[in-house]
Protein backbone atom coordinates (compact mmCIF):
# COMPACT_ATOMS: atom_id res chain seq x y z
CA UNK A 1 0.00 0.00 0.00
CA UNK A 2 0.89 3.41 -1.01
CA UNK A 3 2.24 5.84 1.58
CA UNK A 4 2.60 9.64 1.80
CA UNK A 5 5.50 11.38 3.21
CA UNK A 6 6.36 15.06 3.88
CA UNK A 7 10.12 16.37 3.27
CA UNK A 8 12.36 19.16 3.77
CA UNK A 9 15.02 19.81 1.94
CA UNK A 10 14.80 18.26 -1.14
CA UNK A 11 17.10 19.42 -3.93
CA UNK A 12 19.91 17.56 -3.50
CA UNK A 13 21.79 15.48 -0.75
CA UNK A 14 19.48 12.83 1.03
CA UNK A 15 16.44 14.63 0.71
CA UNK A 16 16.62 14.25 -3.49
CA UNK A 17 17.69 10.73 -3.09
CA UNK A 18 14.42 9.95 -0.69
CA UNK A 19 11.79 11.49 -3.41
CA UNK A 20 13.04 9.63 -6.03
CA UNK A 21 13.26 6.72 -4.40
CA UNK A 22 9.63 7.02 -2.83
CA UNK A 23 7.98 8.16 -6.33
CA UNK A 24 10.05 5.34 -8.25
CA UNK A 25 8.19 2.77 -5.75
CA UNK A 26 5.20 4.49 -6.41
CA UNK A 27 4.29 6.45 -2.99
CA UNK A 28 3.03 9.76 -2.72
CA UNK A 29 6.11 13.32 -1.84
CA UNK A 30 4.93 16.54 -0.52
CA UNK A 31 8.74 18.02 -1.32
CA UNK A 32 9.80 21.20 0.30
CA UNK A 33 12.38 23.24 -0.89
CA UNK A 34 13.63 26.77 -2.10
CA UNK A 35 13.31 26.26 -5.91
CA UNK A 36 10.63 23.97 -6.22
CA UNK A 37 11.49 24.04 -10.25
CA UNK A 38 14.91 22.02 -9.11
CA UNK A 39 12.35 19.13 -8.96
CA UNK A 40 10.48 19.65 -12.45
CA UNK A 41 12.08 16.54 -14.34
CA UNK A 42 10.42 13.95 -11.04
CA UNK A 43 6.96 15.94 -11.91
CA UNK A 44 6.90 15.81 -15.10
CA UNK A 45 7.25 11.94 -14.32
CA UNK A 46 5.00 11.13 -11.89
CA UNK A 47 2.59 14.25 -12.09
CA UNK A 48 0.60 14.47 -9.21
CA UNK A 49 2.23 12.28 -6.60
CA UNK A 50 4.65 14.64 -6.19
CA UNK A 51 3.25 17.73 -4.20
CA UNK A 52 5.91 20.80 -4.06
CA UNK A 53 5.97 24.04 -2.01
CA UNK A 54 8.60 26.74 -1.68
CA UNK A 55 9.87 27.07 1.98
CA UNK A 56 12.87 28.47 3.48
CA UNK A 57 12.37 26.77 6.69
CA UNK A 58 13.90 29.57 8.76
CA UNK A 59 10.42 31.16 7.71
CA UNK A 60 8.10 29.70 10.53
CA UNK A 61 5.12 31.22 9.29
CA UNK A 62 5.50 29.76 6.05
CA UNK A 63 6.57 26.48 7.72
CA UNK A 64 2.83 26.25 9.32
CA UNK A 65 1.15 26.94 6.04
CA UNK A 66 3.12 24.55 3.90
CA UNK A 67 2.47 21.99 6.30
CA UNK A 68 -1.41 22.95 6.64
CA UNK A 69 -1.80 22.85 3.18
CA UNK A 70 0.15 19.17 2.31
CA UNK A 71 -2.33 17.83 5.22
CA UNK A 72 -5.06 19.24 3.51
CA UNK A 73 -3.89 18.12 0.14
CA UNK A 74 -3.22 14.30 1.02
CA UNK A 75 -5.57 14.16 3.66
CA UNK A 76 -2.81 11.35 5.62
CA UNK A 77 0.86 12.37 6.05
CA UNK A 78 2.48 8.62 7.02
CA UNK A 79 6.03 10.35 7.26
CA UNK A 80 7.67 13.35 8.09
CA UNK A 81 11.07 13.73 7.26
CA UNK A 82 12.62 16.87 8.83
CA UNK A 83 15.88 16.44 6.50
CA UNK A 84 17.02 20.85 6.00
CA UNK A 85 20.20 21.75 7.18
CA UNK A 86 23.76 22.88 6.42
CA UNK A 87 27.35 22.77 7.61
CA UNK A 88 29.20 25.60 9.58
CA UNK A 89 32.80 24.94 9.44
CA UNK A 90 34.67 27.73 11.62
CA UNK A 91 36.69 27.98 14.98
CA UNK A 92 34.21 29.70 17.49
CA UNK A 93 35.98 32.80 17.32
CA UNK A 94 36.01 33.31 14.22
CA UNK A 95 32.03 32.68 13.54
CA UNK A 96 30.25 35.59 12.89
CA UNK A 97 27.23 36.56 14.94
CA UNK A 98 24.85 36.59 11.84
CA UNK A 99 26.33 33.04 11.03
CA UNK A 100 25.96 31.70 14.64
CA UNK A 101 22.59 33.16 14.12
CA UNK A 102 21.70 31.47 10.70
CA UNK A 103 22.85 28.12 11.89
CA UNK A 104 20.78 27.60 14.75
CA UNK A 105 18.02 28.90 13.05
CA UNK A 106 18.25 26.48 10.22
CA UNK A 107 19.27 23.75 12.56
CA UNK A 108 17.64 24.14 15.74
CA UNK A 109 14.98 26.34 15.55
CA UNK A 110 13.85 24.99 12.06
CA UNK A 111 13.10 21.45 12.93
CA UNK A 112 11.50 21.73 16.03
CA UNK A 113 9.27 23.86 14.50
CA UNK A 114 8.31 21.56 12.16
CA UNK A 115 7.71 19.24 14.54
CA UNK A 116 5.32 21.58 16.09
CA UNK A 117 3.38 22.12 13.25
CA UNK A 118 2.95 18.84 12.29
CA UNK A 119 2.06 17.17 15.59
CA UNK A 120 -1.76 18.52 15.86
CA UNK A 121 -2.46 16.80 12.26
CA UNK A 122 -0.05 13.56 13.48
CA UNK A 123 -1.88 13.02 17.06
CA UNK A 124 -5.58 13.75 14.82
CA UNK A 125 -5.29 11.08 12.30
CA UNK A 126 -3.62 8.44 15.26
CA UNK A 127 0.26 8.80 14.69
CA UNK A 128 2.61 8.45 12.05
CA UNK A 129 6.64 8.31 11.88
CA UNK A 130 8.85 11.60 12.09
CA UNK A 131 12.66 11.20 10.95
CA UNK A 132 15.09 13.76 11.85
CA UNK A 133 18.40 13.73 10.19
CA UNK A 134 21.09 14.50 12.85
CA UNK A 135 24.23 13.22 12.84
CA UNK A 136 26.83 11.20 14.59
CA UNK A 137 28.52 14.58 15.30
CA UNK A 138 25.65 14.60 18.00
CA UNK A 139 27.25 12.67 19.98
CA UNK A 140 31.39 13.35 19.08
CA UNK A 141 33.28 16.63 18.49
CA UNK A 142 35.57 17.36 15.65
CA UNK A 143 38.00 20.63 15.89
CA UNK A 144 36.01 23.61 13.70
CA UNK A 145 32.96 22.42 13.83
CA UNK A 146 31.67 23.89 17.10
CA UNK A 147 28.14 25.79 16.04
CA UNK A 148 27.17 22.56 13.69
CA UNK A 149 27.84 19.95 16.95
CA UNK A 150 25.63 22.58 18.60
CA UNK A 151 22.86 22.35 16.40
CA UNK A 152 22.86 18.38 16.35
CA UNK A 153 24.01 18.05 19.97
CA UNK A 154 20.38 20.66 20.52
CA UNK A 155 18.45 18.37 18.27
CA UNK A 156 19.40 15.16 20.29
CA UNK A 157 18.13 16.70 23.00
CA UNK A 158 14.92 18.39 22.02
CA UNK A 159 13.93 15.02 19.96
CA UNK A 160 14.46 12.38 22.66
CA UNK A 161 11.98 14.40 24.93
CA UNK A 162 9.74 15.13 22.15
CA UNK A 163 9.25 11.07 21.41
CA UNK A 164 8.47 10.82 25.25
CA UNK A 165 6.24 13.48 25.08
CA UNK A 166 4.02 11.87 21.59
CA UNK A 167 4.32 8.11 21.37
CA UNK A 168 1.01 8.05 23.54
CA UNK A 169 -0.73 9.45 20.27
CA UNK A 170 1.25 6.75 18.02
CA UNK A 171 4.00 9.22 16.78
CA UNK A 172 7.10 7.49 16.67
CA UNK A 173 10.32 9.60 16.42
CA UNK A 174 13.66 8.28 15.17
CA UNK A 175 16.81 10.32 15.05
CA UNK A 176 18.82 9.71 12.17
CA UNK A 177 23.02 9.83 12.78
CA UNK A 178 25.20 9.10 9.84
CA UNK A 179 28.56 9.05 9.80
CA UNK A 180 30.83 10.77 6.48
CA UNK A 181 28.76 10.59 3.58
CA UNK A 182 30.29 11.04 -0.05
CA UNK A 183 27.84 14.25 -0.72
CA UNK A 184 28.87 17.91 -0.95
CA UNK A 185 28.13 19.01 2.80
CA UNK A 186 31.91 20.13 3.18
CA UNK A 187 31.86 21.88 -0.13
CA UNK A 188 28.52 23.70 0.16
CA UNK A 189 28.93 23.99 4.11
CA UNK A 190 29.45 27.98 5.21
CA UNK A 191 33.21 28.96 6.17
CA UNK A 192 34.13 31.34 9.19
CA UNK A 193 35.21 34.96 7.24
CA UNK A 194 38.45 35.43 8.85
CA UNK A 195 41.64 33.57 9.61
CA UNK A 196 43.39 34.52 13.41
CA UNK A 197 46.91 34.23 13.49
CA UNK A 198 46.45 33.12 16.84
CA UNK A 199 45.57 29.56 15.85
CA UNK A 200 47.96 29.07 12.85
CA UNK A 201 48.97 25.79 12.64
CA UNK A 202 46.78 24.13 14.53
CA UNK A 203 44.00 21.19 13.24
CA UNK A 204 41.23 23.53 13.73
CA UNK A 205 42.10 26.06 11.83
CA UNK A 206 43.46 23.64 9.17
CA UNK A 207 40.08 22.35 9.28
CA UNK A 208 38.67 25.72 8.12
CA UNK A 209 40.82 27.04 5.91
CA UNK A 210 41.19 24.34 3.50
CA UNK A 211 44.53 23.26 4.42
CA UNK A 212 43.22 19.72 6.05
CA UNK A 213 39.99 17.78 4.35
CA UNK A 214 38.76 14.75 3.73
CA UNK A 215 38.92 13.83 0.01
CA UNK A 216 35.07 12.15 -1.23
CA UNK A 217 36.43 8.74 -2.32
CA UNK A 218 37.44 8.33 1.38
CA UNK A 219 34.29 9.11 2.88
CA UNK A 220 32.92 5.53 3.54
CA UNK A 221 29.22 6.69 3.27
CA UNK A 222 26.74 6.20 0.36
CA UNK A 223 24.06 9.00 0.00
CA UNK A 224 21.90 6.82 -2.11
CA UNK A 225 22.09 3.97 0.94
CA UNK A 226 21.91 6.53 3.62
CA UNK A 227 18.41 7.50 1.71
CA UNK A 228 17.19 3.87 1.13
CA UNK A 229 17.72 3.18 5.06
CA UNK A 230 15.87 6.26 5.95
CA UNK A 231 12.69 4.66 3.73
CA UNK A 232 13.33 1.38 6.02
CA UNK A 233 13.41 3.01 9.20
CA UNK A 234 10.27 5.46 8.28
CA UNK A 235 8.41 1.72 7.20
CA UNK A 236 8.91 0.40 10.79
CA UNK A 237 6.11 -0.82 12.87
CA UNK A 238 8.84 -0.30 15.59
CA UNK A 239 11.34 2.09 14.83
CA UNK A 240 14.58 2.82 16.97
CA UNK A 241 14.30 6.52 18.43
CA UNK A 242 18.14 6.76 17.10
CA UNK A 243 19.98 4.89 14.36
CA UNK A 244 23.65 5.32 13.40
CA UNK A 245 24.21 4.95 10.24
CA UNK A 246 27.97 3.51 8.38
CA UNK A 247 30.78 1.86 10.07
CA UNK A 248 32.61 5.18 11.32
CA UNK A 249 29.12 6.50 12.96
CA UNK A 250 29.08 3.33 14.63
CA UNK A 251 32.72 3.02 15.74
CA UNK A 252 33.09 6.26 16.88
CA UNK A 253 30.15 7.00 18.54
CA UNK A 254 29.98 3.32 20.51
CA UNK A 255 34.02 4.14 21.42
CA UNK A 256 33.02 7.69 22.72
CA UNK A 257 29.79 6.57 24.67
CA UNK A 258 31.79 3.83 26.34
CA UNK A 259 34.54 6.13 27.11
CA UNK A 260 31.87 8.68 28.57
CA UNK A 261 29.86 5.57 30.73
CA UNK A 262 33.48 4.56 32.09
CA UNK A 263 34.19 8.44 32.99
CA UNK A 264 31.16 8.80 34.36
CA UNK A 265 31.37 5.02 37.04
CA UNK A 266 34.95 6.73 38.47
CA UNK A 267 32.74 9.71 39.69
CA UNK A 268 30.21 7.79 41.31
CA UNK A 269 31.85 8.18 44.96
CA UNK A 270 32.51 12.01 44.43
CA UNK A 271 28.80 12.54 42.91
CA UNK A 272 27.61 11.22 46.15
CA UNK A 273 29.27 13.65 48.03
CA UNK A 274 26.82 16.26 47.51
CA UNK A 275 23.64 14.41 48.81
CA UNK A 276 21.98 15.10 51.81
CA UNK A 277 22.92 14.07 55.09
CA UNK A 278 20.29 10.98 55.35
CA UNK A 279 19.79 10.85 51.85
CA UNK A 280 20.37 7.31 50.58
CA UNK A 281 19.94 7.12 46.73
CA UNK A 282 18.16 4.06 44.94
CA UNK A 283 19.73 0.99 44.17
CA UNK A 284 20.51 0.00 40.79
Amino acid sequence: MASTWFITGTSSGFGRHMTELLLDRGDRVAATLRNPSRLDDLAAKHGDRLWRAQLDVTDTARMREVVDAAFAEFGRIDAVVSNAGYGLIGLAEELSDEQIERQIDTNVTAPIQLARAVTPHLRAQGGGRFLQTSSMGGHIVFPAMSLYHTSKWALEGFFETYALETERFGIRTTLIEPGMVATDFYSSADVAPSQLPAYAGTQAADLTHGKSSVALEDMPGDPRKVAEAMIRIGDLADPPRRQLLGSDAYRLVHDALKARLESAEAQYEFALTTDRDGFVPPQA
